[in-house]
């Protein structure tokens, strides 16, 4: 759906109404490694297949994603070895994976940017600042990004919940002249859509995704790459149980402006019912 219109196509191009032609750029921001390949692994192939430049990037670290105690100082390294072997088996260049590398788990406390100081992870600092908010208006600036999809603000995952506020302000933080050293402004905020990845969407989905079984199998291949995950293989179920379709919502990103109100106080457009 385009507004109220129905569009069907055979490729991404067909169905936009936004569509830049060689200057589309697709950003997955993915609060945990294999959050986008669960909610968009069909939609990734497509635009790779349409040669749209597809770049992800991962709010956590993977920390607390141990199901045993011996994996607790290594569950990292071997989530991070895993999530390049997904998302280079579904066409995305190694160098177009990105970490944000905050904490598993606890992204409330990472919100918002200050200055660092020597107790800060070094990894999680740019341009001598950290917090989510810097990392976000650094990478939007950087890759550009003509279109944005992330998890949907419905999600009852705290990290879920957070990426997507802390996106949103940083779509708006990356078009303005504010913080320089983190890259030169966009000249326009992409188009942002959600993804439902555990919960359902807020209100109902506008864009539909279907692809051939070659794509399906070569997603769920993927999804199964998370070995270190226990409950993968119950996922993948499920996702097989639904097919070869996925579901992304449009979220309209609308700056204040007082003028579209004024009409509604404007007593020339009023209609005075009669006595």
């Amino acid at each position: 759906m385009v507004g109220e219109e129905r569009r069907a196509g055979t490729t991404l191009a067909s169905v936009s109404r936004h569509w830049q032609g060689d200057k589309e750029r697709f950003l997955f921001v993915s609060p945990h490694d294999d959050d986008v390949v669960l909610g968009a692994g069909l939609l990734m192939q497509l635009a790779v297949s349409e040669g749209v430049p597809v770049h992800i990037v991962i709010v956590t670290n993977g920390s607390m994603g141990y199901c045993s105690k011996g994996e607790k100082t290594s569950i990292s390294a071997a989530r991070r070895n895993e999530t390049y072997n997904c998302y280079t088996s579904l066409g995305i260049p190694k160098e177009n994976i990105h970490w944000a590398n905050f904490p598993d788990g606890s992204l409330n406390i990472h919100a918002g940017r200050r200055f660092a100081v020597q107790s800060d992870l070094p990894e999680c600092v740019i341009a001598g600042a950290t917090g989510i908010q810097n990392s976000f208006t650094h990478f939007i600036r950087r890759i550009r990004p003509t279109q944005c999809f992330l998890p949907t603000f419905n999600d009852l995952h705290p990290d879920h919940k957070i990426t997507y506020q802390e996106l949103m302000i940083s779509l708006f933080h990356a078009s303005g002249t504010i913080w320089p050293e983190l890259g030169d402004p966009i000249a326009k905020v992409p188009h942002i859509h959600e993804m439902a990845v555990y919960c359902d969407f807020p209100a109902a989905p506008r864009l539909k995704v279907a692809s051939a079984d070659s794509y399906f199998e070569k997603k769920l291949a993927a999804v199964l790459m998370f070995e270190s995950q226990k409950q993968i293989a119950s996922l993948v179920e499920s996702i097989r149980t639904t097919g070869a379709v996925e579901f992304f919502r449009n979220v309209e990103f609308n700056l204040y402006n007082p003028f579209k109100y004024h009409q509604m106080f404007d007593e020339r457009f009023h209609v005075h019912s009669l006595k």
